[in-house]
Protein backbone atom coordinates (compact mmCIF):
# COMPACT_ATOMS: atom_id res chain seq x y z
CA UNK A 1 0.00 0.00 0.00
CA UNK A 2 1.31 3.43 -0.98
CA UNK A 3 2.82 5.53 1.84
CA UNK A 4 2.10 2.85 4.46
CA UNK A 5 4.08 3.16 7.69
CA UNK A 6 7.00 0.83 8.29
CA UNK A 7 5.89 0.22 11.88
CA UNK A 8 2.62 -1.17 10.53
CA UNK A 9 4.03 -3.21 7.65
CA UNK A 10 6.66 -4.74 9.93
CA UNK A 11 3.90 -5.79 12.32
CA UNK A 12 1.83 -7.34 9.54
CA UNK A 13 4.81 -9.12 8.01
CA UNK A 14 5.80 -10.67 11.33
CA UNK A 15 2.39 -11.13 12.93
CA UNK A 16 2.45 -14.90 12.47
CA UNK A 17 5.64 -15.22 14.51
CA UNK A 18 4.76 -12.57 17.11
CA UNK A 19 1.16 -13.30 18.05
CA UNK A 20 1.60 -16.27 20.37
CA UNK A 21 4.66 -14.83 22.08
CA UNK A 22 2.93 -11.45 22.46
CA UNK A 23 -0.19 -12.92 24.07
CA UNK A 24 0.94 -16.14 25.77
CA UNK A 25 4.52 -15.41 26.83
CA UNK A 26 3.96 -14.88 30.56
CA UNK A 27 2.11 -17.24 32.91
CA UNK A 28 -0.43 -14.59 33.97
CA UNK A 29 -1.04 -13.31 30.47
CA UNK A 30 -1.43 -16.84 29.11
CA UNK A 31 -3.86 -17.73 31.90
CA UNK A 32 -6.05 -14.71 31.11
CA UNK A 33 -6.11 -15.37 27.38
CA UNK A 34 -6.94 -19.03 27.88
CA UNK A 35 -9.67 -18.03 30.31
CA UNK A 36 -11.24 -15.94 27.56
CA UNK A 37 -11.41 -18.93 25.21
CA UNK A 38 -12.90 -21.06 27.98
CA UNK A 39 -15.48 -18.34 28.62
CA UNK A 40 -16.70 -18.51 25.04
CA UNK A 41 -17.00 -22.32 25.15
CA UNK A 42 -18.61 -22.50 28.58
CA UNK A 43 -22.19 -23.11 27.32
CA UNK A 44 -21.28 -26.02 25.03
CA UNK A 45 -20.14 -29.27 26.60
CA UNK A 46 -19.33 -32.70 25.26
CA UNK A 47 -23.01 -33.61 24.91
CA UNK A 48 -23.59 -30.76 22.43
CA UNK A 49 -22.92 -31.07 18.70
CA UNK A 50 -22.65 -28.59 15.84
CA UNK A 51 -21.99 -30.57 12.67
CA UNK A 52 -20.31 -27.84 10.62
CA UNK A 53 -18.37 -25.05 12.35
CA UNK A 54 -16.68 -21.99 10.87
CA UNK A 55 -14.12 -19.99 12.82
CA UNK A 56 -13.44 -16.45 11.60
CA UNK A 57 -9.97 -15.01 12.16
CA UNK A 58 -8.62 -18.24 13.61
CA UNK A 59 -5.05 -16.92 13.53
CA UNK A 60 -2.58 -19.43 14.91
CA UNK A 61 -5.36 -21.85 15.87
CA UNK A 62 -5.55 -21.22 19.58
CA UNK A 63 -9.32 -21.29 20.08
CA UNK A 64 -10.19 -24.69 18.62
CA UNK A 65 -8.23 -26.39 21.40
CA UNK A 66 -10.90 -25.20 23.84
CA UNK A 67 -13.90 -26.43 21.84
CA UNK A 68 -15.55 -29.29 23.73
CA UNK A 69 -18.65 -29.97 21.65
CA UNK A 70 -18.77 -32.50 18.87
CA UNK A 71 -18.50 -31.65 15.17
CA UNK A 72 -17.97 -33.31 11.80
CA UNK A 73 -16.11 -30.41 10.19
CA UNK A 74 -14.38 -27.37 11.67
CA UNK A 75 -13.11 -24.77 9.20
CA UNK A 76 -10.42 -22.39 10.46
CA UNK A 77 -10.18 -19.23 8.37
CA UNK A 78 -7.89 -16.23 8.46
CA UNK A 79 -6.81 -13.57 5.98
CA UNK A 80 -3.14 -14.21 6.77
CA UNK A 81 -1.81 -17.44 5.21
CA UNK A 82 1.31 -17.31 7.39
CA UNK A 83 -0.70 -17.52 10.60
CA UNK A 84 -2.69 -20.42 9.19
CA UNK A 85 0.57 -22.21 8.44
CA UNK A 86 1.44 -21.82 12.12
CA UNK A 87 -2.00 -23.16 13.01
CA UNK A 88 -1.52 -26.25 10.83
CA UNK A 89 1.78 -27.04 12.48
CA UNK A 90 0.54 -26.33 15.99
CA UNK A 91 -2.68 -28.32 15.74
CA UNK A 92 -1.13 -31.31 14.00
CA UNK A 93 -3.46 -34.31 14.13
CA UNK A 94 -5.91 -32.74 16.59
CA UNK A 95 -9.50 -33.89 15.90
CA UNK A 96 -8.26 -36.54 13.44
CA UNK A 97 -8.93 -35.02 10.04
CA UNK A 98 -11.99 -32.97 10.95
CA UNK A 99 -10.14 -29.64 10.69
CA UNK A 100 -9.89 -27.64 7.48
CA UNK A 101 -7.91 -24.45 6.88
CA UNK A 102 -8.89 -21.70 4.43
CA UNK A 103 -7.60 -18.22 3.62
CA UNK A 104 -10.67 -15.99 4.03
CA UNK A 105 -11.35 -12.44 5.16
CA UNK A 106 -13.75 -11.90 8.02
CA UNK A 107 -15.85 -9.47 6.00
CA UNK A 108 -16.35 -11.55 2.85
CA UNK A 109 -16.82 -15.30 3.22
CA UNK A 110 -16.78 -17.47 0.11
CA UNK A 111 -19.23 -20.05 1.45
CA UNK A 112 -22.90 -20.26 0.41
CA UNK A 113 -25.77 -19.10 2.60
CA UNK A 114 -26.78 -21.43 5.43
CA UNK A 115 -23.58 -23.50 5.37
CA UNK A 116 -22.69 -23.75 9.07
CA UNK A 117 -24.32 -24.73 12.34
CA UNK A 118 -22.03 -22.49 14.37
CA UNK A 119 -19.81 -19.52 13.53
CA UNK A 120 -17.09 -18.50 16.00
CA UNK A 121 -15.25 -15.18 16.07
CA UNK A 122 -12.83 -15.02 19.01
CA UNK A 123 -10.90 -11.75 19.37
CA UNK A 124 -11.89 -10.68 15.85
CA UNK A 125 -14.79 -8.21 15.73
CA UNK A 126 -12.79 -5.42 17.40
CA UNK A 127 -10.53 -5.46 14.31
CA UNK A 128 -13.11 -5.25 11.50
CA UNK A 129 -14.69 -2.05 10.21
CA UNK A 130 -17.55 -1.62 9.73
CA UNK A 131 -18.38 -4.30 12.30
CA UNK A 132 -22.13 -4.48 11.68
CA UNK A 133 -21.60 -5.55 8.07
CA UNK A 134 -19.21 -8.28 9.20
CA UNK A 135 -21.83 -9.58 11.63
CA UNK A 136 -24.41 -9.67 8.83
CA UNK A 137 -21.99 -11.63 6.66
CA UNK A 138 -21.43 -14.15 9.44
CA UNK A 139 -25.17 -14.56 9.92
CA UNK A 140 -25.56 -15.17 6.19
CA UNK A 141 -23.59 -18.42 6.33
CA UNK A 142 -25.27 -19.70 9.50
CA UNK A 143 -28.12 -22.17 9.16
CA UNK A 144 -31.52 -21.39 10.63
CA UNK A 145 -31.32 -22.25 14.31
CA UNK A 146 -27.52 -22.10 14.31
CA UNK A 147 -25.33 -20.22 16.77
CA UNK A 148 -23.16 -17.14 16.38
CA UNK A 149 -20.46 -16.96 19.07
CA UNK A 150 -18.40 -13.80 19.54
CA UNK A 151 -15.60 -13.01 22.00
CA UNK A 152 -14.17 -9.50 22.38
CA UNK A 153 -11.83 -7.69 24.77
CA UNK A 154 -13.24 -4.88 26.90
CA UNK A 155 -10.93 -2.32 25.30
CA UNK A 156 -10.85 0.60 26.24
CA UNK A 157 -12.14 -0.33 29.70
CA UNK A 158 -10.03 0.43 32.75
CA UNK A 159 -9.20 -3.18 33.61
CA UNK A 160 -8.19 -3.89 30.02
CA UNK A 161 -5.98 -0.83 29.77
CA UNK A 162 -4.28 -1.66 33.06
CA UNK A 163 -3.70 -5.28 32.07
CA UNK A 164 -2.37 -4.26 28.68
CA UNK A 165 0.09 -1.83 30.23
CA UNK A 166 1.41 -4.42 32.69
CA UNK A 167 1.75 -7.23 30.16
CA UNK A 168 1.53 -7.06 26.36
CA UNK A 169 2.63 -3.44 26.01
CA UNK A 170 5.81 -3.95 27.99
CA UNK A 171 6.71 -7.06 26.03
CA UNK A 172 5.99 -5.39 22.69
CA UNK A 173 8.02 -2.28 23.48
CA UNK A 174 10.92 -4.51 24.51
CA UNK A 175 10.76 -6.04 21.02
CA UNK A 176 10.90 -2.60 19.44
CA UNK A 177 7.25 -2.55 18.36
CA UNK A 178 5.23 0.68 18.27
CA UNK A 179 2.61 -0.94 20.49
CA UNK A 180 0.27 1.99 21.13
CA UNK A 181 0.19 2.87 17.44
CA UNK A 182 -0.37 -0.74 16.40
CA UNK A 183 -3.21 -1.24 18.88
CA UNK A 184 -4.83 2.01 17.76
CA UNK A 185 -5.03 0.55 14.27
CA UNK A 186 -5.85 -3.01 15.32
CA UNK A 187 -8.66 -2.35 17.83
CA UNK A 188 -10.76 0.03 15.75
CA UNK A 189 -14.05 -0.85 17.50
CA UNK A 190 -14.65 -0.26 21.21
CA UNK A 191 -16.27 -2.91 23.38
CA UNK A 192 -19.11 -0.53 24.29
CA UNK A 193 -20.00 0.01 20.64
CA UNK A 194 -19.75 -3.67 19.75
CA UNK A 195 -21.98 -4.72 22.64
CA UNK A 196 -24.55 -2.14 21.53
CA UNK A 197 -24.47 -3.50 17.98
CA UNK A 198 -24.84 -7.10 19.15
CA UNK A 199 -27.71 -6.22 21.49
CA UNK A 200 -29.44 -4.37 18.66
CA UNK A 201 -29.26 -7.24 16.19
CA UNK A 202 -29.77 -10.04 18.71
CA UNK A 203 -31.93 -8.83 21.65
CA UNK A 204 -32.38 -12.43 22.81
CA UNK A 205 -28.64 -13.13 22.76
CA UNK A 206 -26.80 -14.22 25.89
CA UNK A 207 -23.72 -12.38 27.14
CA UNK A 208 -21.13 -13.21 29.79
CA UNK A 209 -18.35 -11.10 31.31
CA UNK A 210 -15.00 -12.15 32.77
CA UNK A 211 -13.60 -12.11 35.42
CA UNK A 212 -16.48 -10.30 37.18
CA UNK A 213 -20.10 -11.33 36.74
CA UNK A 214 -21.29 -7.73 36.66
CA UNK A 215 -21.93 -6.21 33.20
CA UNK A 216 -19.16 -3.62 33.29
CA UNK A 217 -16.59 -2.77 30.63
CA UNK A 218 -14.30 -1.21 33.23
CA UNK A 219 -14.42 -4.11 35.71
CA UNK A 220 -13.79 -6.90 33.20
CA UNK A 221 -11.33 -8.06 30.57
CA UNK A 222 -13.54 -10.02 28.17
CA UNK A 223 -17.12 -10.27 26.92
CA UNK A 224 -18.59 -13.39 25.31
CA UNK A 225 -21.84 -13.38 23.35
CA UNK A 226 -23.99 -16.11 21.80
CA UNK A 227 -27.00 -15.63 19.55
CA UNK A 228 -29.30 -18.26 18.09
CA UNK A 229 -30.09 -17.29 14.51
CA UNK A 230 -33.78 -17.48 13.63
CA UNK A 231 -34.08 -16.84 9.91
CA UNK A 232 -37.63 -18.10 9.46
CA UNK A 233 -38.92 -15.33 11.71
CA UNK A 234 -37.42 -12.77 9.32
Amino acid sequence: MKDEDKAWTDWLDNFHSLYDSSNYSSALQSWMMRASHKLLERPFGENTEFRHVLEIGAGTGEHVKFVRHGFEKYVLTDQNPKTLAVAREKLGSLHSGKLEVEVQTGANISHPDNSFDRVIAAHVLEHIYPPHLAVKEWVRVIKDGGILSILIPTDPGMAWRLGRTLGPRRNAVARGLAYDYIMAREHVNSCVNLVAILRHYFPEGKGAWWPMAIPSVDANLFFAFHARINKKAG
